[in-house]
C-alpha cells in the first residue's frame, strides 16, 4: 500500500552535550521517509532550494522513495539551529530560516492523489488541509502538529483533526491541545476532536497509543549511547505508518505492533547525528532489535505460592 508524506526537508545545525554538527540533513519528511522506506513504498512531497545536495535525493531514491513530489526552487533550503542540554527531551531553538519553505504549497503529482495511507508531517495546518483536498480516497490519514500551530491556528488544526484517523503528538502538545494534564484524559479529549487513534510521543519514555478504546504503552529501547534526538519523533512516525501501510490493516493489534516498531526505529535515529544511523540499516537489523525489544518487555503471568 502506497504511503504519502508531506513535510519539510532542512539543513539542521545541532549541538548536544555529546557533539555538534553544522548543516546536517534533516526535516520531518526526510526522517520519516528514511524510516518508513524500510517497510513500504513512500511518495514524498517537500521543497528544497538550489543548495540541496543531489546526493541526498539519490539516497532517497536508493531507498525506493518516489521523489516526483520533491520540488527544487530558486533560493536556499529551510534551515534550523538548535541546542540540547543533558535533558534531551526538548530542544532550544536558536535560529530558524524558512527560505523556500516559507512559500511552500504542496502540489501532489497526479498518481500521488490515489495514495491509500497519508502522513501529514508537522507543517501549517492550512497546508495540511490543502493536501486533504488533493488526495482522493485514502484508507488511513495521520497528522502531526506542534504547540506553535495549537496556539496560532487552532481552528485550522481542529479542521484537520476532524478529517484524520490518527493524531501523532508529543506530551506537551497533547496537554495544550486538550487542556488536560493527565495523558489518558488528554488522549480521550483529542479523540473527541475527530481522530479515532491518538499516539503520544514521550521521548526517552517511549510512546502511548490509544487505539479506539484500547491503550498500548511501548517503552523507549534502552541504549548505551544517545547522541542526538533530532528527528526521532518523525523517525518513530515513519516506523509506525510504514508498518501500518505495509500491513494494510488498522486494527488495535496492528497499531500496538506499529507503535513498538516506531520505538525501534527511533532508537536507531538517536544513536548518531542527522540520518547517519538510518542510512545503512537493513530489515534483518531492525528485526533483531525488535526481537530484543520483545524480550525486554515480556514478563510471565503472576504466580503466587501457597503459604
Amino acid at each position: 500500500m502506497s504511503l504519502l508524506v508531506v513535510g519539510s526537508i532542512a539543513f539542521d545545525s545541532v549541538e548536544t552535550p555529546f557533539g555538534k554538527v553544522e548543516e546536517a540533513i534533516g526535516g520531518s519528511a526526510m526522517f520519516f521517509s528514511a524510516s518508513a522506506s524500510y517497510f513500504t513504498d513512500v511518495k514524498l512531497v517537500a521543497v528544497v532550494g538550489e543548495d540541496f545536495p543531489e546526493a541526498e535525493i539519490d539516497f532517497l531514491q536508493s531507498r525506493d522513495v518516489d521523489c516526483q513530489g520533491l520540488h527544487r526552487k530558486e533560493g536556499k533550503t529551510f534551515r534550523w539551529e538548535g541546542k540540547y542540554g543533558f535533558d534531551l527531551n526538548e530542544a532550544i531553538t536558536l535560529d530558524t530560516q524558512l527560505n523556500v519553505f516559507g512559500d511552500f504549497h504542496p502540489e501532489l503529482p497526479e498518481d500521488y492523489r490515489d495514495a491509500k495511507s497519508v502522513f501529514l508531517a508537522n507543517i501549517d495546518p492550512e497546508l495540511q488541509l490543502e493536501v486533504l483536498e488533493q488526495v482522493r480516497d485514502p484508507d488511513f490519514v495521520a497528522a502531526d502538529t506542534m504547540n506553535y500551530w495549537i496556539d496560532g491556528k487552532r481552528d485550522a488544526l481542529e479542521a484537520v483533526l476532524a478529517r484524520v484517523d490518527m493524531a501523532v503528538i508529543n506530551e506537551s502538545e497533547a496537554r495544550k491541545l486538550a487542556d488536560e494534564s493527565n495523558m489518558v484524559q488528554a488522549a480521550r479529549a483529542i479523540q473527541k476532536l475527530g481522530p479515532r487513534h491518538v499516539v503520544i510521543k514521550r521521548g526517552e519514555y517511549g510512546a502511548l497509543c490509544f487505539a479506539d478504546d484500547e491503550i498500548c504503552f511501548a517503552p523507549a529501547y534502552p541504549l548505551e549511547s544517545v547522541f542526538d534526538p533530532t528527528g526521532a519523533g518523525d523517525t518513530f512516525a515513519g516506523g509506525l505508518l510504514g508498518y501500518l501501510s505495509r500491513q494494510g490493516q488498522f486494527r488495535p493489534r496492528d497499531l500496538r505492533q506499529a507503535t513498538v516498531l516506531g520505538c525501534v526505529m527511533a532508537s536507531f535515529c538517536v544513536e548518531d547525528f542527522s540520518l547517519e544511523s538510518l542510512r545503512e540499516l537493513d530489515f534483518n537489523i531492525i528485526e533483531r532489535r525488535f526481537e530484543k525489544f520483545q524480550r525486554l518487555v515480556n514478563f510471565e503471568p503472576l504466580e503466587l505460592l501457597d503459604e
